[in-house]
């Protein structure tokens, strides 16, 4: 096969890879579609392989960022295209860096492949989800939803431990097809489907701690604006107060999604404060986004609100990890055409207040959209005590695309992980009752409108992962490092 070849089958295998993160999860599919690239790095130009590779998935996967560049960042198409290819162009480096350093192992050959493999894939996925402020999309471990028990290992080994297991059954697929024994590939699998029983097993012991709450997410489906019309925007306000003062209950909790309250902000003597102090005055507890300013500094907050407390400041979550050019443009001081490019972006400042907000004996960890997103982020907040999980998002700036879907696979790994409930309120959808299984209670997709009530009960009882969130990741490291000393060993007594 011609190295062209070969960086055709990567790019191609790279974008079916992309289907196993769509709208709906795959069962088999995920197990078996990383193989062709295993095969791959036995030969030459296996680093360019696997940038194909991973040029093809991301493509593919996140093919909805042009369109949203175009629409909202007002950049002609052949801009948003081409900052969509420098975006996917370095995502696939990790690809890349991936099948260099494996093909030295896969072609060592032996047992070692099984370990080595997935604690590389592991380390890059990592490396990725922290260098350069982080993008952990699409992470590996999320493929595996549709599995059963998946979701409950969540809880032992989190997202990239089943990273691990995804990329292990491949290697021993791949090892199959090149050895022509399917030996390895079967008792791979059993481990892996034994170890996915056992922890449904213990996940079906689970007890709840607490008496269940009563909580309403309301989805208003109302789009983000692509010109500013005054008349627009105060009738978008008016429709989400119309639409709460008839879920608005004595006791509950009522969970606005971002930027339901657009294009007010909360401030001492402001519109929305007096709209927000009539609402709850009907007994209930609204928990709703708004920025926030102080001094010369803005904050992309969500408060809580009771009657109560309606005179005051009340309880309030600051983002702590902010969108590169979505809520600030990095170097902007610096490098000012950034700012010109990116004319869209907000100018926000990670916040001063990170802790979890009280309602009714549950103290709840709040993220603001991308922020859910990062594992080791979430699992603080419930180290911190966090005994139920809320994401607020505004993904209408995507459309009616995988990009939702793909959020909301990341918020029920948020909520299996740590064995927390997490209610999930999204402007035009998907908003979502996630069980502390990551289960799906109750959904409301794309472009519906309406409202979700449910009774909810937290949990104080912390998971494996949510203890040692770092173990899988340190494991990965080690082996990855352990291998390449023995390579680098190997090498000088050569």
């Amino acid at each position: 096969m011609t190295r062209g070849a070969r960086w055709l089958l990567a790019f191609l295998a790279g974008a079916l890879w992309a289907f196993c993160f769509g709208r709906e999860p795959l069962l088999v599919a995920p197990w078996l579609v990383l193989a062709p690239l295993l095969l791959l790095l036995s030969g030459p130009g296996r680093g360019l392989a696997g940038w194909f590779h991973g040029l093809g998935f991301w493509l593919v996967g996140i093919s909805w960022i042009p369109a949203t560049l175009e629409t909202f960042g007002y950049l002609p198409w052949w801009l948003a295209a081409a900052a969509q290819l420098l975006l996917t162009s370095y995502l696939a480096l990790f690809h890349a860096a991936f099948a260099y350093v494996g093909g030295i192992f896969w072609r060592r050959g032996g047992a070692s492949v099984l370990a080595t493999l997935p604690s590389l894939w592991v380390a890059l996925e990592l490396l990725r989800s922290h260098l350069l402020t982080g993008f952990p999309w699409n992470l590996t471990g999320y493929s595996t939803a549709a599995m059963p028990g998946a979701l409950d290992a969540a809880g032992w080994i989190g997202s990239y431990g089943l990273s691990a297991l995804v990329v292990l059954v491949n290697a021993s697929v791949a090892l199959a097809i090149s050895r022509r024994s399917w030996a390895p590939a079967a008792w791979v699998c059993l481990l892996v489907l034994t170890l996915f029983a056992l922890a449904g097993r213990v996940a079906e012991t689970r007890e709840e701690s607490g008496p269940a709450g009563s909580v309403t997410l309301l989805q208003p489906n109302i789009a983000n604006l692509t010109e500013w019309d005054p008349s627009l925007a105060e009738g978008n306000y008016r429709r989400v107060f119309d639409q709460s003062r008839d879920l608005c209950r004595p006791g509950e909790l009522l969970i606005w999604p971002e930027s339901a309250s657009w294009p007010y902000s909360y401030e001492s003597g402001s519109k929305l404060e007096r709209d927000v102090a009539e609402l709850v005055e009907a007994g209930c507890t609204l928990l709703f986004n708004s920025p926030f300013r102080e001094g010369d500094r803005y904050y992309n907050a969500v408060l809580l609100k009771s009657s109560a407390a309606a005179s005051g400041s009340g309880a309030r979550y600051d983002k702590q990890h902010l969108v590169p050019f979505g809520e600030y443009v990095p170097l902007g001081g610096w490098l000012p055409f950034l700012k010109r490019i990116a004319r869209a972006a907000g100018d926000f400042s990670p916040g001063p207040r990170g802790g979890n907000l009280d309602w009714r004996g549950e103290s709840l960890g709040a993220s603001i959209c991308f922020e859910v997103t990062f594992p080791g982020e979430v699992a603080a907040k419930v180290s911190r005590g966090a005994s139920m999980l809320v994401t607020v998002t505004n993904d209408a700036w995507y459309g009616d695309t995988w990009a939702p879907w793909q959020h909301l696979q990341a918020a029920r790994f948020r909520a299996a992980e740590n064995r927390r409930p997490l209610l999930r309120a999204a402007i035009t959808g998907v908003s979502a009752v996630i069980g502390p299984r990551g289960e799906l209670i109750d959904i409301l997709g794309v472009n519906e409108e309406g409202a979700l009530r449910a009774s909810v009960a937290g949990s104080d009882t912390d998971s494996p992962y949510t203890r040692a969130p770092w173990a899988v990741p340190a494991a990965a490291l080690a082996v990855v490092g352990f291998a390449i000393l023995l390579l680098l060993k190997e090498a000088r007594r050569r």
